[in-house]
């Protein structure tokens, strides 16, 4: 994660070529320019992208993809995008017969998973935003189990073994393969994984499929800030602005050097 001004956090992207004999690509900047001519900042075969086919601009929605005028139109998890879409790590655009896996740079099996407390985790649930599922919430509950011994994952070919668990230890939601496929592996906002802790807003991908996770009570507890104290007022706050205080000071004293002068005259 990279910070920038007014304290916002924007995700350093990383895109995976999958089965292709390329080199993972970084980027940390603001906007992401893809297409085939030389000044892209990811340049592609023109056999494959026009000169200047997408960009890929970062804000507080997230990724936001934008395919440029006179560029064929881009698939975004084999639906066609044709001139803006919002993605997320995890999700798979194609340019041509060029698939980029946009995924996260840091390992989600690194993270810090807190406990969720029992009475929130009555409303958590998959939601399908990719495959032949998409639409459909899956509730997880005690827990849910997709694929080999499970609900079934349609879309697969016969004898395409996969499957995958989620379940509560320790306080915490646990995805784990239970078969785990060398074509269709398991993975969590773009990365390979076997077991982890998952957090709101994760995306679970296998194969064609795409799951977001809903978890309004694993979110983390906003910061209150404690008010700060106001000073307490001073007495000479009350009696007016500070200059007509010092007037009235600088007149006393002018009367009182007038009294004393008249005295001592008259004496």
């Amino acid at each position: 994660m990279v910070e920038f001004c007014d304290s916002f956090v924007w995700q350093v992207m990383r895109i995976e070529f999958p089965n292709a004999a390329r080199e993972d690509f970084h980027w940390a900047q603001a906007r992401l320019r893809i297409g085939s001519a030389a000044d892209n900042d990811l340049v592609l075969a023109a056999s494959q992208a026009a000169p200047r086919h997408l960009r890929i601009d970062q804000d507080r929605r997230g990724w936001v993809l934008q395919v440029l005028p006179s560029a064929d139109r881009v698939y975004v998890n084999a639906r066609p995008v044709r001139e803006r879409a919002v993605v997320r790590a995890g999700d798979v655009v194609s340019v041509g017969e060029c698939r980029m896996l946009l995924r996260d740079d840091d390992d989600p099996a690194l993270r810090v998973a807190h406990p969720v407390p029992a009475q929130d985790r009555c409303i958590v649930a998959l939601r399908a935003v990719a495959g032949p599922l998409s639409g459909r919430m899956l509730p997880v509950q005690d827990g849910l189990e997709l694929g080999s011994g499970g609900r079934c994952l349609p879309g697969l070919a016969q004898g395409e073994p996969v499957g995958l668990r989620i379940g509560w230890g320790e306080g915490r939601l646990m995805l784990e393969s239970t078969c785990a496929s060398a074509r269709h592996p398991l993975r969590v906002n773009g990365v390979t994984v076997q077991r982890v802790a998952l957090q709101c807003g994760d995306q679970i991908g296998v194969a064609m499929h795409r799951f977001v996770l809903e978890a309004p009570g694993m979110e983390p507890e906003p910061e209150i800030a404690e008010p700060v104290p106001r000073p307490a007022d001073l007495p000479e706050a009350a009696a007016g602005p500070s200059g007509e205080v010092w007037w009235l000071i600088a007149t006393a004293a002018a009367l009182a050097l007038a009294i004393a002068l008249v005295l001592l005259i008259r004496f």
